[in-house]
């Protein structure tokens, strides 16, 4: 059994996702990020920078359970864990890892800046919120003419690095809006991937925990600051 902590956010989407197609038995254990859940000592002694997605893999290495927090570093361990979802030929396996790292480097953080300066921050933004659209497209471009030339990112076969993607570039119209008709080959591969019985299991699940945790609009004015480390929480 593998305890999954998490929310809503795209980062978390990945991991039940991962668990639906690798059909592997977890019981959801929400995080309220908007009600301060993850700054608490128990959560903390599960990951120190207290950021969700967690799990704990009760039957981890050697039989003992086992703690992993970063989503990218938890797909890994859960394919590893599998021998499902990463090719074993090595140059199979490092076309799938360099586009799970362009998703972590890259579309996360991109899309999560351009999130926030949009929806978050206060007017007078508009470099930055030049600069991450940008940034943005740019991903949109690079992971369009991959999928031009192949059906999945890592290339033949459906794969963590898709599982990694998939969560942000379905948010397109929201982060690129009307833009979104430039890149048809996400678009595809968004559909494609979204019909997959275990991905439409996996949103399900997403709607349920949303449902159970603060919203970013209900929540108090005082936990957003610390969030989002602002305010009286802003160390710089």
């Amino acid at each position: 059994m593998i305890d999954l902590y998490g929310m809503g956010s795209p980062n978390v989407v990945k991991i039940y996702i991962a668990l639906e197609e690798l059909e592997l038995p977890y019981t959801v254990h929400p995080i309220d990020v908007f009600g301060g859940a993850q700054f608490s000592e128990a959560f903390v002694k599960l990951n120190p920078n207290a950021k969700v997605p967690v799990i704990v893999d009760h039957e981890g290495p050697g039989g003992k359970p086992y703690t992993v927090f970063e989503s990218g570093a938890i797909l890994l361990y859960l394919a590893e864990k599998t021998l499902r979802l990463l090719p074993t030929d090595t140059a199979a396996r490092y076309d799938v890892i360099q586009w799970l790292m362009v998703q972590m480097t890259g579309v996360g953080p991109m899309s999560g800046q351009l999130v926030h300066f949009v929806r978050f921050a206060p007017g007078g933004n508009e470099y930055a919120r030049s600069r991450y659209a940008t940034q943005v497209h740019r991903l949109f471009e690079t992971i369009d003419a991959r999928l031009g030339q192949v059906p999945f990112l890592g290339g033949a076969t459906y794969s963590i690095a898709d599982i990694a993607t998939f969560p942000w570039l379905r948010l397109a119209d929201m982060l690129i809006g009307s833009g979104k008709t430039k890149y048809a080959n996400v678009q595809r591969w968004v559909d494609t991937i979204a019909a997959r019985p275990a991905v439409i299991r996996a949103l399900q699940a997403v709607d349920d925990v949303r449902a159970r945790t603060t919203q970013f609009d209900k929540a108090d004015v005082d936990m957003v600051d610390k969030v989002m480390g602002r305010g009286q929480y802003a160390t710089a």
